[in-house]
């Protein structure tokens, strides 16, 4: 095979190959969709709070960062906290596709 026919050949695999990325998938408003559900779904969980649900809106970090970060809120269900409101920071880490979740009640409401 010529060579220049060769290097287009390898150039057009690598272009095709960018197109199945999921970076560029990530774009379409279904797949936004289906992300924000996933970060709420596991920050819901990993909050441990009673009725949690997102408080605002999901704030991403760039790439090479590689998180969603959510703000959880909800009720304590430990017996000795009564019942009492809490709110949790989420760290969703869109590699692993893994939240972690820590107590945010000292954060600072609007």
């Amino acid at each position: 095979m010529p060579p220049l026919t060769r290097h287009f050949l390898l150039t057009l695999g690598a272009l095709a190959s960018l197109g199945a990325s999921p970076s560029v998938q990530a774009s379409s408003p279904e797949a936004w969709a289906a992300h924000k559900a996933e970060v709420v779904a596991k920050c819901k969980q990993a909050s441990g709070l009673k009725n949690p649900r997102l408080v605002g809106q999901l704030v991403e970090y760039d790439d090479s960062v590689g998180f969603t970060a959510a703000l959880i809120a909800g009720v304590y269900p430990q017996p000795h906290m009564r019942q009492q409101p809490g709110r949790s920071l989420c760290l969703f880490d869109r590699r692993s596709r893994t939240a972690q979740a820590a107590p945010a009640d000292s954060l600072k409401q609007p």
